[in-house]
């Protein structure tokens, strides 16, 4: 597999549950929405930071996801995050669905994260901690 994701930020090992198969004996689409969902949080939980606060929260402003190979049960998965772009209040994650070790690829792509006042809801500076953990290997905008 040859891919021009930057190097991990966060890995997170998962193992595929009966629940989230479908009719078609492998994992629903909707279900990598709930990988992607549980990495990202697990890996700003993980920063030892405050990334939502009484004032502002990060928000899904978008979402791509490439499938790439069904996933078949039972699979033991590994969903990598990495950051492809800093901005003001935003955040663009990449993130990979691939077996343990490494030899398949399920699903590529990346989500926009985007920090909003709670007030106004408009757009709020980017944690500073954050920041400075997806700061390195990204293509940072002013």
């Amino acid at each position: 597999m040859s891919d021009p994701t930057p190097a991990p930020l966060f890995r997170l090992p998962l193992e595929v549950r009966w629940r989230d198969l479908d009719a078609f004996d492998h994992v629903n689409n909707s279900n990598f929405l709930t990988y992607l969902e549980e990495a990202r949080i697990r890996w700003f939980d993980s920063l030892g930071t405050e990334w939502v606060t009484e004032t502002s929260a990060p928000l899904l402003a978008a979402v791509q996801i490439n499938y790439r190979t069904p996933i078949p049960y039972p699979a033991a998965i590994t969903v990598e995050l990495s950051c492809e772009r800093l901005g003001n209040s935003s955040i663009t994650i990449a993130h990979r669905i691939v077996c343990t070790d490494g030899t398949t690829l399920y699903a590529d792509g990346h989500v926009v994260m985007v920090w909003v006042d709670r007030s106004s809801g408009r757009p709020t500076p980017l944690p500073e901690g954050v920041r400075r953990a997806a700061a390195h290997g990204t293509d940072s905008a002013g």
